[in-house]
């Protein structure tokens, strides 16, 4: 297995995040290798650390001032063996080539492990929303679109949203989608529920993963009821995590943003939530606005040069981080485990090193991977795209029962496959496990492709 890692080392010099998910799911499948010799003997792990396909392309837009910037495209399409490529795009100032294959490779597991015929892909571009007008977002979005349009389509390659990739996004990338190929189909997911949106799919990562966490927390017969969370992140992730949380019967102590972090002992009440969400939706303010509302609150500042995040320094029960990639190192974890947390449910993409990760697994946490936890809010696209095709709109209440059942099967599928592979109640070598098998299988039925 080492002969893999050197291998993607030696192709992607510098891609570091790429290189930490390999190694996670690397790591994890080597008993399922040495099982089956047959997938050594097919190359099957050279061929899924490979993208089918990479798109790389200029985005040329014009501001309101009528100064032409230049931005970059990108679309990853990792693996099509179960389904169409699918995944979000992500506008935000970090994106790299890096980011988005370790984004792209996570999505292929985790969306085989949502039991619907998709395949796994991501995109996005370095382009920053945040401060642009509405004219200019629109002027983006048309010509990232002109670009990409030629390479996706519902049987090929759905894009979603994702950091930066609003309903606001969605909306500007499909209409110039519709007028580029003179077709209306369900080619983007995370569409408003007027033109072919699902009920649910704003809200299906945060919930799906407090469903998560509420499985397994039910295996040690206990339950989110008076758990005190701590929740990172204040976008569409975050808040909807809050939400399911308050409702069954936890209490949120915390949010923050890019600048820094609200820490309410109190507890964020729906009343609080509430405030929350029409700051960061629609007058798109900073989180540290809270304090002024909510006087008993704390507000810390983002310091880059501490080697911890003061966030995951609190007394609590549960964490649920829920904002970006790498956001909890191994002294995050260290204090996690310190302050009495004994689970983590992870709602942001890998957002835990590896450090942490040992940290948790050493320390017998309930640790769920993002790949499992977050993965609700593909789910529900996956039904979006599947009420797009039939041209209905299930109700709300459908939406949520389809999405509960697919996490308790996430759930239950990681557990097996974790104690058939003598790893029982590791959760990430269980999702790793379970989509790699599914994700493979595939591959060999369909030859040398």
């Amino acid at each position: 297995m080492t002969d893999v890692l050197q291998l993607v080392k030696n192709r992607d010099p510098g891609e570091r995040e790429f290189h930490q998910a390999v190694y996670e799911v690397v790591e994890s499948v080597k008993p399922v290798l040495d099982r089956s010799p047959e997938y050594r003997k097919a190359a099957v792990m050279e061929r899924i650390t490979e993208p089918e396909r990479v798109i790389l392309f200029r985005v040329p837009w014009m501001d309101d001032q009528g100064q032409v910037h230049v931005n970059r495209g990108f679309r990853i399409e990792m693996n099509s063996a179960i389904g169409p490529y699918k995944g979000g795009l992500r506008f935000h100032p970090s994106v790299n080539l890096s980011i988005l294959k370790f984004l792209a490779f996570e999505q292929v597991f985790k969306n085989a492990l949502t039991t619907l015929a998709m395949g796994g892909g991501k995109g996005g571009s370095d382009f920053d929303p945040k401060g642009k007008s509405d004219a200019e977002v629109m002027r983006f979005c048309q010509s990232f679109m002109t670009e990409l349009a030629r390479h996706i389509g519902p049987n090929t390659d759905i894009p979603a949203g994702d950091i930066g990739v609003g309903a606001r996004e969605i909306g500007y990338l499909f209409g110039q989608y519709k007028r580029l190929r003179n077709e209306f189909t369900g080619v983007l997911t995370g569409k408003s529920l007027g033109w072919g949106g699902s009920l649910i799919r704003p809200e299906a990562t945060g919930y799906g993963s407090v469903y998560f966490a509420r499985e397994m927390l039910a295996t040690q017969n206990d339950s989110l009821e008076g758990k005190v969370c701590l929740v990172s992140g204040s976008g569409n992730v975050a808040q909807y995590t809050a939400e399911k949380i308050i409702e069954l019967g936890g209490k949120v102590v915390t949010l923050s943003d890019s600048s820094g972090y609200i820490y309410d002992e109190e507890g964020i009440d729906r009343g609080k939530l509430d405030f929350v969400m029409r700051l960061k939706n629609f007058r798109r303010g900073r989180i540290k606005e809270y304090i002024d509302k909510y006087s008993e609150a704390t507000y810390v500042e983002a310091d880059s040069t501490l080697d911890h995040n003061p966030l995951w320094d609190h007394k609590a029960d549960c964490a649920f981080p829920s904002a970006t990639q790498n956001e909890i190192n191994g002294k995050d974890a260290a204090n996690l485990v310190k302050n009495g947390v004994t689970l983590v449910c992870e709602g942001a993409n890998m957002p835990s090193t590896p450090e942490a990760i040992d940290v948790f697994l050493d320390k017998k946490l309930l640790y769920a991977p993002g790949k499992a936890s977050n993965a609700g809010g593909v789910a529900v696209s996956g039904l979006e795209m599947a009420q797009n095709s039939m041209r209905l709109s299930w109700p709300r209440e459908e939406v949520d029962s389809r999405l509960q059942i697919i996490m308790k099967s996430i759930h239950s599928t990681c557990l097996d496959a974790a104690a058939e592979y003598g790893h029982a109640g590791n959760y990430m070598v269980g999702a790793n496990i379970a989509g790699f098998v599914k994700v493979v299988n595939a591959m060999l039925d369909q030859g040398v492709v």
